[in-house]
């Protein structure tokens, strides 16, 4: 009775606590927003839009998602915080309503060389418990499957008090699953001794040919003063002691000057400083030494497995653990689904979760076993978000970067799928997006703008979908854009011929990719794209390949620094102020004292994190004060290094400050779209797509004849593509050949020439599905690119 009476009634008032439903922000300033003030609804989808450099990241990730994590760090105790990196809190005056933000970007995994896809998530964790219970024979616990965990032997005396007795056990043991030869990363090294040093000179005479390793410092004292070998003397002279002192004697305390220090041999001291890290990680300099230093093969006892032998030889349904990973995951998904094993029903229901995620976001082609370090950062990302699907986290708000980087069409609508999936379980969706598809499916969506850098920082249009398309913002305006196919194509000068391909999972592809022309490369994601071009043509001379591995720089460099414009605006100060050119450098005479230069004040805080804070001497403008006496054109250095590329163009273009070689360069940056960053701005703080825009227009002046581009669209607004397309054409007139590698419908629109790689994506794919012109593509339609293009072009 009570029941029914209770639903005939009316339904009560909402409850205070269901009342908070926005995310308010007033008043953010952080850096080029203009006093920006929006209201976010909660447990909805909301993509943030808007030309490269309008402020997209600034509002969602510096202000909103930075206060939600500074606040939750302020719950945990005084020591945990000690721990943590300190936050500053951003430059807003009001945020209200924020949930815990969890972040989902494009930076790149661990690099570890033991991280792989299957530690990154809980598919290895799950499959070793499983081997564990069901494997035959049964070897051990978890962790005797596990490639990190080596097997360990003790023996020692344990003694045991119990009333008058003592009682002694002597032996302890572990089993590990690592392979003791390749300590777990599948790979051994052998050393040519021959890069190491000259055996013809002595030490004194610089035998050694090691990076970092010179007469001149610390090692010169350690091998003058350790006395096992005679400096003076030519090494193909020592003994066989004296050699193997060198090159492999165990660490060893030793006194020189009066100072204890460690005498270690040369192999072991590389193995730690160079060999143990991840290759790509290396500075430049380091890696070619390794490369010439080291030759990798497989692991001959693990097979490249990582995996002991008592490992491998444990098995359910004749498959062992090194077989499941090595599989691609859609083939371990149908293995998994076979297993009926009662006793371990909830393990393989989860299990078959995670597993099926793969697959649904698009990432069935990888294999468990594939290290973390070789995924792209579109790929990092989709594994990132693997591990939130599954978890019972409700009410949090995720925030992703751009998740569609790296997708073919094809593959963005199961990643629709998926963000509204996160969205209906009740959490808040904030995405900075550029394709219109991922904005269609928004429920809310903010366009900054108007333009870049300090031309943009407002909120152009907040609402619908459809008010976004009635508006007329840039976004609003480009948004139903279709690039039309060109009426005529470019006619190749020739070609470049590849033959018998089979990086990863080419199968002996042979294809001709016309030169002269604009080349496109397309198929879905995990097709063999970046294997057939990285893997077959060589980067050598006459080959620009412009990738969007991060630059190597350091907080310092920006990009002044980094195309080399900064050499002619010192040079013209010089020259206008009669001094010398290094006063003009932050990283040399014209530093400010107190911050080197940086800008900022680091304080280490030894266990603690560091903390970074504005130089108060220099107000974080880098350079001494006397040297900001000195003009040009009207204005000091850290006035130019604060101008947006656009505006510098204009300064060294013309009248006092006219200065040619800087003039080019600045050229070159707005060639290429980066108009509104400023000449300062540290390399740190770029995106990924901003990064390989800079290589670009670096590259620009080389002498290449052909340019290799990974998705250059990459980060790139709607309005944005078309200059880019522009850029891409005087490139090709130029007399250049551009092979692009890319999923943008309007570049392969634009296109000369598609081969298109498929049919699916890892064993599905490899293969060339489709070569010709895009007109033929649509006309055929045989082809997922096909079809996609050609509903795009509307034919």
């Amino acid at each position: 009775m009570s029941k029914t009476s209770r639903t005939g009634t009316q339904s009560p008032a909402p409850h205070a606590a269901d009342s908070h439903d926005l995310i308010r922000v007033h008043g953010a300033r952080e850096n080029n927003l203009k006093d920006v003030s929006i209201e976010i609804p909660k447990r909805r989808l909301t993509v943030f839009t808007g030309v490269s450099g309008s402020g997209k990241s600034s509002l969602v990730f510096d202000t909103i998602a930075t206060e939600s994590q500074r606040l939750i760090n302020e719950t945990y105790s005084a020591f945990v915080q000690g721990f943590m990196p300190t936050m500053a809190r951003p430059e807003v005056d009001v945020l209200d309503g924020l949930t815990t933000a969890i972040i989902v970007d494009q930076q790149r995994m661990g690099a570890d060389a033991r991280s792989t896809v299957g530690t990154a998530t809980d598919a290895n964790a799950m499959l070793r418990i499983l081997f564990s219970r069901l494997g035959k024979p049964h070897i051990g616990p978890p962790g005797a499957y596990a490639f990190n965990v080596p097997s360990v032997r003790a023996s020692g005396a344990i003694t045991v008090e119990r009333g008058n007795k003592k009682a002694v056990k002597a032996t302890y043991s572990r089993t590990g699953g690592m392979c003791a030869r390749c300590e777990g990363r599948g790979t051994v090294s052998d050393i040519d001794l021959t890069q190491l040093y000259d055996d013809g000179k002595s030490l004194n005479e610089g035998a050694l040919t090691i990076p970092g390793y010179s007469m001149d410092g610390w090692y010169g004292r350690i091998f003058r003063g350790c006395g096992f070998f005679d400096p003076d003397k030519p090494i193909r002279k020592f003994t066989k002691r004296e050699l193997y002192d060198l090159l492999h004697k165990e660490p060893t305390k030793i006194k020189v000057e009066g100072v204890n220090l460690t005498y270690e041999g040369l192999i072991p001291k590389i193995q730690k400083s160079m060999l143990a890290k991840d290759i790509d990680a290396l500075q430049p300099h380091i890696r070619a030494f390794v490369e010439r230093a080291m030759t990798f093969g497989v692991c001959p006892e693990c097979d490249g497995t990582r995996l002991s032998e008592g490992a491998r030889s444990s098995k359910i349904k004749r498959i062992s653990i090194a077989d499941a990973c090595a599989m691609e995951i859609r083939d371990l998904a149908e293995w998994v689904r076979g297993l009926k094993e009662p006793s371990v029903a909830p393990l393989l229901t989860a299990l078959q979760g995670t597993i099926d995620s793969f697959v649904e976001i698009g990432l069935g082609y990888l294999s468990l076993d594939r290290s973390s370090g070789t995924l792209s950062g579109g790929e990092a990302q989709r594994v990132k978000m693997i591990r939130h699907l599954g978890s019972s986290l409700t009410d949090v708000t995720y925030v992703f970067d751009e998740p569609t980087a790296g997708l073919h069409p094809h593959d963005i609508q199961r990643m629709n799928g998926l963000l509204l999936r996160l969205r209906d379980k009740g959490n808040t969706v904030l995405v900075v997006e550029h394709k219109p598809e991922v904005i269609a499916i928004a429920d809310h969506v903010v366009d900054l703008g108007p333009g870049a850098g300090t031309a943009g920082g407002t909120v152009c249009f907040e609402g619908t979908v459809e008010g976004l398309r009635a508006g007329g913002t840039a976004t609003g305006r480009h948004f139903g854009d279709r690039a039309a196919l060109k009426e005529t194509v470019r006619r190749p000068t020739g070609s470049l011929p590849i033959r018998g391909a089979t990086t990863h999972n080419l199968r002996g592809v042979d294809v001709d990719i016309p030169l002269g022309v604009l080349a496109v490369v397309t198929g879905v994601a995990g097709s063999g794209k970046s294997s057939l071009i990285h893997g077959s043509v060589p980067a050598s001379a006459g080959v620009v390949s412009v990738d969007q591995t991060p630059i190597r720089g350091s907080r310092r460099s920006n990009p002044a620094t980094y195309t080399g414009l900064l050499d002619p605006i010192r040079k013209a100060f010089a020259k206008a102020n009669g001094v010398k050119p290094a006063l003009f450098s932050a990283n040399s005479e014209g530093a400010c004292p107190t911050c080197n230069g940086a800008g900022v004040v680091y304080t280490d805080l030894a266990m603690m994190a560091g903390v970074a804070t504005t130089c108060e001497e220099c107000e974080g403008k880098r350079y001494q004060a006397s040297v900001l006496e000195y003009h040009l054109g009207g204005r000091d250095i850290s006035e130019v290094l604060a101008m947006p590329v656009t505006e510098a163009e204009e300064f060294f273009g013309a009248g006092e400050a006219h200065t040619p070689a800087a003039h080019r360069v600045l050229g070159r940056l707005a060639d290429v779209g980066l108009g509104y960053l400023s000449l300062g701005q540290p390399l740190t703080t770029l995106s990924g797509g901003e990064r390989q825009r800079l290589k670009l227009a670096t590259h620009m002046a080389d002498k290449g004849g052909v340019y290799v581009l990974d998705e250059p669209t990459n980060g790139l607004h709607l309005a944005d593509v078309e200059q880019l397309l522009g850029l891409l054409d005087r490139l090709v007139d130029s007399g250049k050949s551009v092979i692009v590698i890319e999923h943008h419908q309007a570049v392969m629109a634009h296109a000369d020439w598609i081969i298109d790689l498929g049919p699916g994506a890892g064993h599905d794919g490899g293969r060339i599905v489709f070569e010709g012109t895009p007109a033929d593509l649509v006309a055929a339609r045989t082809t997922l690119t096909g079809e996609h293009l050609s509903a795009y072009v509307g034919a």
